[in-house]
């Protein structure tokens, strides 16, 4: 079994924020495989379905972003899933708005989420898919970054985020049915 975690904060006052990208894609994931999510047997929602025979689990922490690697870590150990077959998708303000980098491993690259998923899982050793969020609109000081990446999309920016979700939807699928090293290229 695969398992794509989309990162985000879980509420309707974050619903299309910056930061919550990751669930998004899980979400787009979910809607064109025709399943939905439900609460878990913990603090995240999961769902799941099947591409090519092959079981996919999509799960959504609901611990908020700075403690993802709580949710992470209890699925991954209740499904028995091992981390080659993890993919966390999250948002990333160091890449322009639209691009998407898919990586098999790193750091955390200053992402909260992803430094909760690799102190819980006490590894950096798993695949990431990073949804560039920068926009002219960003400030330059590192101090008001949680409040940029905390806003919702503005209206002309919509078109490119509904576009960089569906290329990243489409990367997780390739991830899943091409493998990883045919996904990254």
């Amino acid at each position: 079994m695969y398992c794509i975690v989309g990162l985000g904060n879980h509420g309707s006052e974050y619903i299309q924020t910056r930061h919550n990208v990751g669930f998004l894609v899980v979400d787009e994931f979910a809607a064109v495989t025709g399943v939905a999510f439900r609460p878990g047997k913990g603090d995240y929602w999961f769902a799941r379905c099947s591409l090519n025979n092959i079981e996919v689990a999509l799960l959504k922490p609901a611990t908020f972003m700075n403690n993802s690697g709580i949710a992470v870590q209890e699925f991954l150990e209740q499904q028995e899933i091992p981390l080659d077959s993890l993919l966390v998708v999250c948002d990333d303000f160091q890449l322009p708005l639209g691009t998407i980098r898919l990586r098999q491993n790193g750091t955390d690259g200053g992402h909260n989420g992803l430094s909760s998923v690799i102190y819980h899982l006490q590894t950096d050793q798993f695949a990431r898919l990073r949804c560039g969020i920068a926009s002219a609109m960003m400030p330059a000081e590192k101090t008001k970054m949680k409040d940029f990446v905390l806003e919702q999309f503005s209206e002309s920016e919509l078109p490119n985020v509904k576009l960089m979700v569906e290329r990243a939807r489409d990367a997780c699928i390739s991830y899943i049915k091409d493998g990883r090293d045919r996904a990254m290229k």
